[in-house]
């Protein structure tokens, strides 16, 4: 490797202890983007996004409601809850719910509004199907998964010719939205706000490639510097110094 490659390769090098350096310098500059990027996103949440809400029913599935005799009968019912997942989002329960919410609570929905709303889930190794509604307004949450599960119930009996399956727990209205969160908006604000400080610091160092102190002339250069000007801080207090020095000069002379 020649003299002219190694040089390149320094320069490609990142002194971390030096870019620290430069990011502890601007602390102030990147805790002041860190609160406005807060601020920014709480601002976004309050006003900007929809609160959305939710409520849920659940139903206990079982091949026969009315008599379970063996072991055989859970281990089916289990099998079949994946099915009834399936059923509680077919288009007869879809429009069942419909008519019940327009008949007992004066609301319209198309089906694409319940499909939208609605998600049906099989808890893990339960005969438990859960109906879960999501809306801007917490009272239709309730009101869609409330008629779904009622809906299915109804369509499961018909289906399996046996008894429906037990509503383990209504809906209710939410009180409190599940989204947005604005503690973890607000913290992501402030970390998108500082790394993105920290971001442009690291490149305006990474681009600088100006001679800085000794140690650059002797890696750049090659050369060997032999007079070195101090850095003087407090100039003003010098300046001043040195106008009263010249004034008690002057005063001597007169």
């Amino acid at each position: 490797m020649n003299e002219k490659q190694v040089m390149e390769t320094d320069d490609m090098e990142i002194d971390l202890i030096d870019l620290a350096k430069v990011l502890l310098k601007r602390w102030w500059l990147i805790l002041i983007a860190a609160v406005v990027g807060t601020v920014a996103a709480i601002l976004v949440t309050v006003f900007t996004i929809t609160p959305m809400y939710q409520s849920q029913a659940m139903l206990y599935v079982l091949t026969n409601t009315t008599s379970v005799t063996s072991v055989a009968d859970l281990q089916i019912g289990s099998a079949i809850t994946g099915d009834f997942a399936v059923i509680a989002t077919s288009k007869p329960v879809i429009d069942k719910a419909i008519d019940s919410i327009e008949r007992d609570e004066g609301v319209t929905f198309t089906r694409a509004d319940i499909k939208g709303m609605l998600t049906v889930t099989n808890l893990e190794d339960t005969r438990i199907l859960v109906i879960e509604a999501v809306s801007a307004d917490p009272d239709y949450a309730r009101m869609v998964a409330n008629a779904v599960a009622d809906a299915t119930a109804v369509r499961m009996e018909e289906i399996t010719k046996k008894d429906p399956p037990t509503i383990v727990e209504q809906a209710e209205t939410s009180k409190a939205p599940i989204s947005p969160s604005l503690p973890k908006n607000a913290v992501l604000g402030f970390l998108i706000g500082a790394l993105f400080v920290c971001a442009i610091l690291v490149v305006r160092y990474m681009l600088n490639d100006n001679i800085k102190s000794e140690e650059d002339v002797m890696k750049y250069l090659g050369e060997v510097p032999l007079v070195s000007i101090p850095v003087i801080k407090n100039k003003g207090n010098k300046t001043d110094e040195l106008k009263q020095q010249r004034g008690d000069k002057r005063g001597r002379k007169r």
